[in-house]
Parts: C-alpha cells; sequence; structure tokens
C-alpha cells in the first residue's frame, strides 16, 4: 500500500477565457470595498442620474470615481450629440439662456479637486443644478435630491480652468443644464408645449426650422428616455411623446401641403423634420417601413389605382399559348410609374427612411402580385405543366426587371463614387418576397414534370425497339449516323457544334406565338439524327450522306467531312455515351443492322434537351435567399441527378442488356459491324457547361457527383459487356469462315497435288474480318479500348487455330500449308503491335514446325524441348498436336521410344 501515491485534488471545469480575462481584470483593478471599482463604475453608468450624489457620498473613493471621466463619457455618448449632431440645438439653447439670465458679478473659483467629498458635503444647491426660478416644491420636484448634484457645477458654468471645457464631464453638465431647463415647458397642458418649447418669432429670435424643432424635441426624448436626469423623467417623457406626436401631425400636413404644390422643397425640409422624431430612433421600435409619412405619401399614388384595366388572361392566345406582350405593355407601365414617383422619392425622403424600397415593395406586392397571380392560376387550370412552368418562370423574369429599376433611380441621389442609398440584396429581396408565394408549387412541377418527360421519352424509344413490332425493316440503302467516311471528323463537328449551342443564351419569356423558348433549346434539337439524311457526301451507292434538317428538300448538310488536325480527339470512355442513330423504323429482326438502333444519340438529345429546359428556368431562381435559395439549389441537384439516372439506367442500361442478349443468340453468315459505338462525349460535355457551376464537383458525397460516378461505372461494366458480347459473335464467325472455308483435304492434299505456298482462302477472309472491325473501331473508340478489344481477338484467335489444327489431318506437304496460314496470321498480329500477342503467335508459327519433320527421333527430340516455344506449350501439348499427322501411327512408336523411352509391347505386360 506504501507504493500507492495520494491523488492530488483537481479543478474539474475550469472556467473559459471570457470569464477569466473578466476575472483577472476585476482583480487587477483597485477595490472599493469588497467590489472592484470597475463594478462600481457599472452600477453607476445604470443608476438613474438623481443617484450619482448618494452613491457618492459614501465614500472617498466613490467620490473619485463619481468624478472621472469614464462615467460622463458614457452618459454624454448615450445623448449622442455627436452622432446625431445636437451641437447647434445646444449652442440654440445656451443662446437663450444667456439672454433671460442677468448679468452676475465675477466669483473667486474655489479648487475643489483635493477636497474628498468636495460640494457633495453641502446640503443646498450649490452647483445650479435645480430648475431656475421655480420652486423645488413643484409638482414633478420636492427635494434637491431629485435634481443631483453635481461637483464643481457652478465653477464650470463661471470658467473652466479647473475642470476643462473639452472633458465629458464638463460637457455632460452643460449639457444637463440646458436641458433641464426645458423641463418647465413640458408641464404646459399638450396644446401649448411646443409653443413653450419653442417661444414665436421676435426680432431678436428668429423662428426654428422644422428640422431644428425636431432635432430639439429628438434630443430631449434621448435625454429623459435613456439618463431619466429628473425624478419626473417617465411622466415629462410622456408629455414629450405627446407633443412630439402633435409636431409630427403638423409636419404631415404640411408635407401633403407642399406635395400637392410639387414643392420639393417643402417637402424635403418636412420629410427630414417627421423623420428625425419617428419611432425608429425610439429602442424597440417597429420597422422602418412603418414611417407614417412614407406609408401616406405612397398611398397617394394614382399606379395603385389605374392598373385594373389590364387583364392577366390577354397573355394567352386563343389555342392556349402563351404571348407575353400583354405584360411588357403592363410591366412598362408600372415601371414608368415607379422611375416617376420613385425618383421624387429619392429627391426628398432621407436615405435611411427606405421609403425607395417600401414604395417599390408595395408596388410589387398590391400592383404586379395582382396581376402575375390570376395569370399562373390559369396556366395551372389548363392542366398542361409545361405551359404553367413556363409561365411561371417568364412571370419572374418580368418581374425583375424591378430591381433594376430601382438600383436605376437609387443611383440619383448619389454620385456613382459614394455609397448606394439602396443595396442590390435590398432591391432583389422586393421581387424575391413578392414571388415566394408560387415558388413551392412551382418547384415541385418543374421536378414531378421532367420525370414525366424522361418516362415519355424512355417509354416512345422502348416501344420503338420491341422486337415485337410489325414494322418493316430499314432498307439496307438507307444512310445511318454512321456511314460517313470519315467518322472521327463527324464526331468532331458534333461536339463543337454541341458546346456552341449550349453557350447561346435563352429566352424564357414567350413574346410571340412562335417564340416558346430559346434558340439554344430548338438548337439541341438540330443534333437529332432524325433528321440524318441524305445530302451529305456521295456514298459507294451514289447516295449522299450527311447531318440535314430533316426532310428538307434543299439537301442543306448541317455538317460536312472536312480535314481538321486532330479530327480524332479521344474522348474519356468513363463519361461518353456510346450511341447510335436511329433509323425511322426499327426492325422487328435480329440482325447486326438493327444493333444499332438500341442506343439512341436522339434519345440521350432528347433528354438533355428537357434536362436544360428545366435547368436555365430553374437558373432565373438559382440566387434566391434564404430557404427557397436552398431548396433552389436541392431541386438543381434533383434534375441533374435525374437526368444521369435515367440515362443510364433506362437507355444505357437497357440498350445494352438488348444488345448483348441478342448478340448471345445471334447466327449469321455475314460480319456487320459490331463495335459501331459514336463514343462521343455529350453528356461529359453538358456536365462540364450547364451543371457543374451549380454542383460542388470536389464534394464527393455530392449527390450529382455520386449519380455521375454511378452512371460512369454503369457505363464502364455494360460497354465492356458489349465489347465482350461482340467479341464473342465476331470470334464466332471467324470461326464459322474457318471451318466453312477450309476443306478437309486442305492439309492433306494428294500427293500429286502442286505445292501452294500462300495462306488458305479460310485464313485469308478470317484475317480480313478481323482487319475490317478493328479498322472500324479505329475511328469510333480511344486506344487504351482498342488495345483491350485486339488483346481478347489475339487470345481468343490462338484458341480457335489450336482448335482447328487439332481437328484436322496434316501430312507433311499439308505442314507447309499450315505453316504459311499461321505466318499469315503472326503477320496480322504483328500489325497490331501488341508485344505479348506477337510472342504468343511467334510460338505457334513455330509450333507448325512439327508437320513438316520426316524422322520421328528428330520429331521426338523437337517434342521435348520447351524452349523452342517459349515455355508457351509444354511436351504434352505438342504431343496433342503431332498426333494430327497423317503418318502418325507409322511413326508414334519411335516417338513414344524416345520421349519416354517407353515400349508398350515390350514393357506394358499384362499377367
Amino acid at each position: 500500500m506504501d507504493k500507492f501515491k495520494a491523488l492530488e485534488p483537481v479543478k474539474l471545469h475550469q472556467g473559459s477565457k471570457g470569464a477569466q480575462s473578466v476575472a483577472s481584470r476585476h482583480a487587477s483593478a483597485p477595490h472599493i470595498g469588497k467590489l472592484p471599482s470597475s463594478l462600481h463604475l457599472v452600477v453607476l453608468q445604470s443608476i438613474p442620474v438623481p443617484d450619482v450624489p448618494a452613491y457618492a457620498r459614501t465614500n472617498r473613493a466613490l467620490a473619485h470615481l463619481v468624478a472621472s471621466e469614464e462615467l460622463w463619457e458614457h452618459h454624454y455618448s448615450l445623448l449622442g450629440i455627436d452622432r446625431y449632431g445636437f451641437g447647434p440645438v445646444l449652442d440654440e439653447l445656451e443662446s437663450r439662456a444667456r439672454k433671460e439670465v442677468p448679468q452676475q458679478p465675477p466669483t473667486l473659483t474655489v479648487d475643489v479637486a483635493d477636497d474628498d467629498f468636495g460640494d457633495f458635503a453641502s446640503g443646498s444647491d450649490t452647483y445650479s443644478l435645480g430648475f431656475g426660478g421655480f420652486s423645488t416644491q413643484s409638482v414633478f420636484s420636492t427635494s434637491q435630491a431629485e435634481v443631483g448634484d453635481f461637483i464643481g457645477a457652478r465653477t464650470v458654468t463661471q470658467g473652466n480652468s479647473i475642470l476643462g471645457a473639452g472633458s465629458f464631464r464638463a460637457l455632460y453638465i452643460r449639457a444637463h443644464r440646458l436641458l433641464r431647463n426645458l423641463a418647465p415647458a413640458l408641464l404646459e397642458p399638450p396644446h401649448q408645449i411646443l409653443s413653450s418649447l419653442f417661444p414665436p418669432t421676435t426680432a431678436s429670435a428668429p423662428s426654428f426650422t422644422l428640422l431644428h424643432r425636431s432635432k430639439t424635441l429628438h434630443l430631449l426624448h434621448r435625454f429623459h428616455s435613456l439618463l431619466q436626469p429628473l425624478r419626473s423623467s417617465p411622466s415629462l417623457l410622456s408629455a414629450l411623446r405627446a407633443a412630439s406626436d402633435r409636431f409630427d401631425a403638423t409636419l404631415l400636413s404640411a408635407f401633403d401641403v407642399a406635395d400637392s404644390r410639387a414643392n420639393e422643397v417643402g417637402m424635403r425640409d418636412a420629410a427630414e423634420a417627421s423623420w428625425e422624431i419617428w419611432d425608429p430612433h425610439e429602442i424597440g421600435s417597429g420597422a422602418i417601413a412603418e414611417w407614417e409619412m412614407g406609408r401616406v405619401w405612397a398611398e397617394k399614388r394614382e399606379i395603385f389605382y389605374v392598373t385594373t384595366g389590364h387583364k392577366p388572361l390577354d397573355n394567352f392566345t386563343a389555342d392556349g399559348a402563351l404571348n407575353f406582350e400583354p405584360m411588357d405593355a403592363f410591366m412598362a407601365i408600372v415601371l414608368h410609374a415607379l422611375r416617376e414617383h420613385g425618383s421624387r422619392a429619392v429627391r426628398v425622403f432621407p436615405p435611411a427612411a427606405g421609403v425607395l424600397v417600401s414604395f417599390a415593395d408595395r408596388i410589387a406586392m398590391e400592383v404586379v402580385s395582382e396581376y402575375v397571380t390570376p395569370l399562373l392560376t390559369h396556366a395551372r387550370s389548363l392542366a398542361n405543366s409545361a405551359l404553367f412552368l413556363r409561365a411561371t418562370a417568364a412571370c419572374f423574369r418580368e418581374t425583375w426587371r424591378v430591381v433594376d429599376t430601382i438600383l436605376e433611380i437609387a443611383s440619383q441621389r448619389h454620385p456613382p463614387s459614394a455609397e448606394a442609398e439602396v443595396s442590390r440584396a435590398q432591391a432583389e429581396d422586393v421581387v424575391y418576397r413578392m414571388f415566394e408565394p408560387n415558388m413551392d408549387e412551382y418547384l415541385d412541377e418543374e421536378v414531378n414534370f421532367l420525370k414525366q418527360t424522361f418516362e415519355l421519352t424512355c417509354r416512345d424509344w422502348e416501344k420503338k425497339t420491341s422486337l415485337h413490332t410489325d414494322a418493316p425493316p430499314p432498307t439496307s440503302h438507307q444512310p445511318t449516323f454512321l456511314a460517313s467516311s470519315s467518322h472521327a471528323n463527324l464526331k468532331s463537328n458534333v461536339l463543337s457544334t454541341f458546346t456552341n449551342l449550349l453557350l447561346i443564351p435563352v429566352s424564357t419569356v414567350p413574346r410571340t406565338v412562335e417564340t416558346v423558348s430559346g434558340a439554344a433549346v430548338h438548337g439541341i434539337s438540330m443534333l437529332d439524327p432524325r433528321r440524318w439524311g441524305g445530302a451529305g457526301q456521295v456514298n459507294g451507292i451514289g447516295e449522299r450522306e450527311g447531318y440535314t434538317r430533316g426532310t428538307d428538300t434543299t439537301n442543306v448538310v448541317l455538317w460536312e467531312d472536312e480535314d481538321h488536325p486532330d479530327a480524332s480527339s479521344e474522348q474519356g470512355d468513363d463519361t461518353a455515351t456510346p450511341v447510335t442513330a436511329s433509323a425511322s423504323q426499327p426492325s422487328p429482326l435480329v440482325s447486326y443492322d438493327n444493333l444499332q438502333l438500341l442506343l439512341s444519340l436522339d434519345v440521350t438529345l432528347e433528354l438533355i434537351h428537357s434536362a436544360r429546359e428545366t435547368l436555365k428556368r430553374l437558373e432565373i431562381f438559382v440566387n434566391y435567399p434564404r430557404t427557397y435559395g436552398v431548396r433552389v439549389r436541392e431541386t438543381i441537384e434533383e434534375v441533374a441527378g435525374e437526368l444521369l439516372g435515367v440515362l443510364g439506367e433506362r437507355h444505357v442500361r437497357n440498350g445494352f442488356e438488348a444488345c448483348v442478349s441478342m448478340l448471345s443468340v445471334l447466327e449469321s453468315t455475314s460480319v456487320a459491324p459490331l463495335v459501331q459505338f459514336f463514343e462521343l462525349s455529350i453528356v461529359q460535355v453538358y456536365f462540364d457547361k450547364e451543371l457543374a457551376p451549380h454542383v460542388d464537383v470536389t464534394d464527393f458525397l455530392n449527390p450529382v457527383v455520386r449519380e455521375k460516378k454511378r452512371f460512369e461505372n454503369l457505363l464502364d461494366d455494360w460497354v465492356a459487356k458489349g465489347l465482350n458480347a461482340g467479341i464473342e459473335v465476331l470470334m464466332n464467325q471467324v470461326d464459322h469462315i474457318i471451318t466453312a472455308l477450309t476443306p478437309p483435304r486442305t492439309y492433306y492434299p494428294p500427293e500429286e497435288a502442286p505445292l501452294l505456298l500462300g495462306p488458305s482462302k479460310g485464313c485469308t477472309e478470317a484475317i480480313k474480318c478481323l482487319e475490317e472491325h478493328i479498322r472500324l473501331l479505329q475511328g469510333n473508340v480511344n486506344r487504351e479500348v482498342l488495345e483491350v478489344f485486339e488483346g481478347e481477338v489475339g487470345v481468343r484467335l490462338i484458341g480457335i487455330l489450336q482448335k482447328q489444327i487439332k481437328r484436322q489431318i496434316i501430312s507433311l506437304n499439308g505442314g507447309f500449308q499450315v505453316i504459311a496460314d499461321l505466318n499469315a496470321y503472326h503477320t496480322f498480329i504483328s500489325s497490331l503491335k501488341i508485344q505479348s500477342l506477337t510472342s504468343d503467335f511467334a510460338n505457334l508459327k513455330m509450333l507448325g514446325h512439327v508437320f513438316i519433320v520426316e524422322d520421328a527421333k528428330d520429331l521426338a527430340q523437337i517434342v521435348r524441348d520447351v524452349t523452342r516455344y517459349g515455355g508457351a506449350y509444354r511436351p504434352e501439348d505438342i504431343y496433342e498436336f503431332i498426333q494430327r499427322r497423317s503418318d502418325w501411327k507409322k511413326i508414334e512408336k519411335v516417338v513414344d521410344k524416345t520421349m519416354y523411352n517407353l515400349n508398350l509391347r515390350e514393357d506394358c505386360i499384362v499377367a
């Protein structure tokens, strides 16, 4: 037990840094009694001014603290003399006081700075902070304690040599004395308060301006509400509020008179004075938009009463289409009124009042919204989702002109270098608040409509490609999308054209019946392969090929095959969409010509076309603030994810599944191109140009990024499966060609037959078939995919050749034919420049020598030499091949004896 050390007590809860700093500050501050002086200062700043002398009489230290600058700086700052420009008000009050007070003889000033308690020891009103000539027995003051005593007040008045004119204490005492002298005026009846505060004009005292009177009332309001300098301040504050309301009513009347006479100077004077005493200057007051003068002025504008003649339903044509020319005319009237009255508001009202924004907000809510709501309600009632969505986007785009007008008007008050009266965020909030009631329904309908459109497009395509259709097959001479003689050039042209079309601006406001959406959206439809006609280059059968504008009889080619440098620029397979063109009607027959109908460029473009229409509408709302801004961005991500999901699951997957299924049961004696995948990276281009600006591509948890990765993986998997199925069918066809075109006596010719040194017909046709397909792939896929294809073909070709050799009977003369064929295959494989395949076929070519060796012992030695074939074949494997020799029965014993030192007749005895 002695080995154990006792645990020391530990503080489990340490204070925060803020608490520690406060504690350290209090610890370092000098204490007055048991409390730090800083805490006493906080108390002094919070209690009413009349209680300060009583607090200071407690002891010497508190008396010195009361005399410090920190306390009176706080009190002086609460008055807001510098912040609100109340200096002239105090100067005027001091000037008036000097005229009213008779000249007093000079007195001897006494320095009281070293006195422990100063003049607080006196019980009389030594410092002239009472109510002047008024009796202390008045209804609002019953003792000297109510008004408070201040050290050196009389001294400050008579000479500033002791405290200094610039000290905050002296400044506050001056303001306190001057404002205290106005307290008797607040005891007058309500209708006489203003006349008492602001005496009638005389020859020696000119009249006060409206702004001066307003500032005086404002200063008194802050004096009595924030400092409570008198015991009767609450009752005085009530009288002051009543006087301010009466004064504000007078200002409103003066403003109306000036407004009726278009006197902007008089309007501005009244407005500035009214704003000075408005409630927003009071703690806990309402919003700026509730300013009565600005509200009354706005209510009298005729724009709120003359727009009833404009009918929202005029934007619909007789056939139910949209024509927003009536709304253009309506918005022109609204913007003219906003520009006319808003310009006057900027010139007349104080910038801080925000009258321009509140006026524009009122117009948006009471005029524009009353026009937009019936329009959208009618569009929704037509049961046409596309019409409702276009109408919503168009209405928002039209009302957005209010924002530009507000900013244009706001810039008129200030020079370009000054800060604008209205920020762009404030102007945009006017339209955002007005349009919020329509956003929920719009966003929900946008997603639902897109899903329905995708479903119809995919269902229509699946119906067209169904094997149960009775539609006739396409004609053999119909040009296909890949029939061009320069596929790489065509691919480059389509990609560049598609990219350019994405950059064309889109107009979402229908101006006429014919124009419903932007040129870019219609431009994408020009890429539709269903418009692929015969107006391009002349093919081998005399027809012209090229991508034309539908059935246009003028045969205008949209793209022509021209020589472009680096036209075969490779695109990444992981994002490429392998698509081919669709013919006018798919064939129900299982043939290679119909496989290209299972994946279609036109379906891909239709899906992108629909998604882009939705995205362009949503982009109008992308800067929406707060909750709806988040919903808009989430909807954009949902649109992008839906596009990638439908394109992958409903089109690519289904097309490849059908293609692989067909290839697995396909039997034919002629081979068409198997891998005519137009590697057009439309999805990647669309993602980079349209979706990436709205998606954080670096966030791997983003739903769009995850959906894109899933689409890429799905595409990789099915391209691999499709490629494997295509290779399987191709090699089956090669096997068929070799079998059909290699008669049984090809490698066992008659003795008198002449010796042929060239490859056989079966070998020649098989190589020709393989070269044709590899040539087709070279223009359609990148080098990595091509190498995979060639490698798989080479590996499977070795298996086919080994199987074919094992099925033949080969004589010595036929062995030379075998070597000729193997040399031809080796030459073909060498042209692919794949080192591993070249080595394998070199070993296979060496294997042909076992059929031209006459001596059995030499043959056995060749079989046993495993290094001769690079280790690719074991002696047991070569033994199987030499069994196909026509003289095998004659040389079998010698070969076995030499290879295994075995004589079956002598060594194998069954007892």
